[in-house]
């Protein structure tokens, strides 16, 4: 509709006025706020749209930004000689470690700890050598994974042969003594890793005589009855640069009656003592004014029902060769024994030390008469019993020289040890 000229206006407001539709109050209002409705719904309309668009690409982005958690293994899977010398480690990327189990095809098993955020798994100990392990790492939240990998064999090793022989039994005396293969450099790490435990119990020291040789005791005698557990974890310890234990073992020994003999060579007489009361008394002979036998504690580390002695063999030339000495027992390396003698005269024994250093008891040809001193001693004797010599004129034996470490005093022993 076009607009009128100023001189019609009055006219042209009147006309308009009658042609105009009757609108009803409510109705104005109802038209009135229908507009806005129409303009916020459209608005509403677009806000919509542009949302679910923005949503769909954020939705569609966090998708492809979600990844699985991957594990990793060290050693790595499929390595075939794989250092053993370091602790297995577990890692996780991506997610947390829920478990992890480390076992290997010896049947043994790696425990371990994960850090804090337990994105991380540590073996409490180093794998072994020249073994196949298998990991298996869950994440959490997701399957378990797994690798393997073997450990290789060191090119040079060690071991330890101790003393007494398993599942023996033993005088008082008698220490645990362990000769190594090999020198030790490293004697902390071989010694933390041999333990000795007793029943009852008490404190038990280690001692270094030498680079290869150790041995234990208590502070006083063992007590009759007493069970020994040696327990060798040697097994890639490095002993020394590049050589490694090969032991991973327990041993028991045991301690039977306690037998104490003491030589008094000033009477020329042996008292035997069993669990506290006077089991015999002998008459002996010991070493001459030239040939002292050695003084002090020592205990009984081989037994012969018979035996060679040569001179020669301790540096007395060509003094006495006897192929079948009865009844030898050893006290020293060096080579002192208690020994049955068939040779000299019966009248020796109690009167006169007349010896090459070895304590004598009379005794007969062949080791059989069961009624001689000699083989009474004998059979009344066990490997670990002791015997002490005192009046001799010699000085006391070195505590190396035989299982003899009793000569020490307890805070001189516990001195010897690297721990």
């Amino acid at each position: 509709m076009g607009f009128a000229n100023n001189s019609n206006r009055s006219e042209q407001r009147t006309a308009n006025r009658s042609e105009r539709p009757a609108w009803s109050r409510r109705g104005v209002l109802a038209a009135l706020g229908a507009v806005p409705a129409v303009g916020i719904l459209a608005g509403c309309s677009g806000s919509a749209d542009a949302s679910e668009g923005t949503d769909a690409k954020a939705g569609a982005s966090t998708k492809a930004e979600v990844k699985s958690p991957t594990v990793a293994v060290t050693p790595a899977d499929g390595t075939k000689k794989a250092g053993f010398t370091s602790p297995v480690e577990v890692t996780v990327s991506d997610g947390t470690l829920a478990s992890v189990e480390v076992s290997g095809n010896d049947g043994s098993t790696l425990a371990g700890s994960f850090n804090d955020a337990r994105t991380k798994w540590t073996s409490t100990k180093n794998p072994y050598s020249g073994t196949k392990y298998t990991v298996t790492a869950t994440p959490k939240g997701a399957a378990a994974q797994s690798a393997s990998f073997v450990t290789k064999q060191p090119s040079d090793t060690f071991v330890g042969y101790f003393t007494p022989e398993a599942n023996s039994t033993s005088g008082v005396g008698m220490p645990v003594s362990i000769n190594f293969t090999e020198a030790v450099k490293d004697r902390a790490a071989v010694e933390k890793a041999i333990t000795v435990t007793a029943e009852p119990s008490v404190e038990v020291v280690g001692h270094w005589f030498s680079d290869t040789r150790l041995d234990f005791r208590p502070e006083e005698y063992w007590a009759a009855g007493t069970k020994i557990t040696l327990s060798l974890r040697l097994k890639d310890v490095e002993g020394t640069t590049g050589v490694y234990g090969t032991q991973s073992k327990d041993v028991t020994f045991h301690i039977g009656r306690r037998q104490i003999s003491t030589v008094d060579l000033a009477k020329k007489t042996m008292t035997v003592e069993r669990d506290g009361s006077t089991l015999a008394s002998y008459p002996v002979s010991g070493g001459d004014a030239d040939h002292t036998t050695w003084s002090g504690i020592m205990v009984i580390s081989e037994r012969f029902k018979q035996t060679r002695m040569e001179s020669s063999t301790v540096g007395l030339g060509d003094e006495y060769d006897i192929s079948d000495v009865p009844h030898a027992q050893r006290l020293t390396t060096s080579g002192t024994f208690i020994h049955g003698n068939y040779w000299a005269s019966t009248s020796v024994f109690g009167s006169t030390n007349t010896s090459h250093g070895c304590v004598g008891l009379h005794d007969a040809k062949g080791a059989n008469d069961s009624s001689v001193p000699g083989y009474k001693f004998y059979a009344a004797s066990m490997l670990g019993d002791v015997v002490v010599v005192k009046n001799s004129g010699e000085k006391t034996v070195e505590a190396s020289n035989g299982l003899n470490g009793w000569n020490l005093s307890w805070a001189d022993w516990k001195a010897g040890s690297a721990l």
